[in-house]
């Protein structure tokens, strides 16, 4: 294996735990290819929302969708093939000089793509709750489905600066945890696979919500789409 095909199996692998690969949830998902986040060479791709730009109305207006998947993700996505090429341009002249700074920005840019997918993939336009075995998980490492969203509320609300709430599975211990991100890739624990994140950059509660990210956070626990946390629960537990 070159140096090309190494990083492109590496990223392929990488993006390989997004969304389950046999599930109904999945199926959904795959026919739009939102879960799809590189191609065949490892280069990554920015496909089109699941669903209408105005599906989240009232809690996500569609003129903000639209800017956040557009510029913001699809940014993301840009920056992160840009940081790619010029990896692979460095290795292939066998010129490291600047090969850190190109790594560190992969890092945040494909760090955002990740975020954002799962963020897309996780709301919905109506209100549901979780169950089965998500929800035994849930009353098993916070006590209660309110506790946890009490917990998760509050820590996406304070995030410094801009950044993410995420629920994510530590296979480590076994558990259900929540961590703050700041921006991207910051704060985070080596291991934890997100199933569930919630986007408190500004760029996406501004033009509704002006600077009251609390409600949006509040906002948006009344759209988790339970039903796809539920699937990555799934996925992420037979990881390990």
């Amino acid at each position: 294996m070159n140096r090309k095909q190494f990083l492109s199996a590496s990223a392929i692998l990488s993006a390989s735990a997004i969304l389950p690969n046999q599930s109904v949830v999945a199926q959904n998902y795959s026919a739009n290819g939102l879960d799809k986040l590189t191609d065949a060479k490892g280069d990554f791709l920015h496909l089109p929302l699941p669903y209408n730009k105005n599906f989240l109305e009232p809690y996500m207006d569609e003129e903000t969708v639209y800017l956040h998947h557009t510029f913001h993700h699809g940014g993301a996505v840009k920056g992160a093939n840009k940081d790619l090429q010029m990896i692979r341009k460095a290795m292939d002249e066998n010129n490291l000089e600047t090969v850190d700074y190109w790594t560190k920005k992969l890092s945040y840019h494909f760090s955002s793509h990740v975020l954002h997918t799962i963020f897309w993939t996780n709301l919905t336009n109506k209100k549901n709750e979780p169950t089965g075995e998500l929800l035994k998980r849930i009353e098993k490492d916070f006590g209660s489905y309110d506790k946890l969203k009490a917990y998760l509320s509050k820590t996406s609300k304070d995030v410094d600066g801009n950044g993410w709430g995420i629920l994510g599975y530590q296979p480590y211990s076994d558990k259900l945890v929540i961590l703050q991100c700041e921006n991207h890739e910051k704060l985070t624990q080596w291991g934890v696979i997100p199933i569930l994140v919630i986007d408190v950059w500004e760029h996406s509660y501004y033009l509704k919500y002006k600077n009251k990210r609390n409600d949006f956070v509040d906002a948006m626990l009344n759209i988790i789409n339970w039903d796809n946390v539920a699937e990555r629960l799934n996925v992420a537990t037979k990881l390990v």
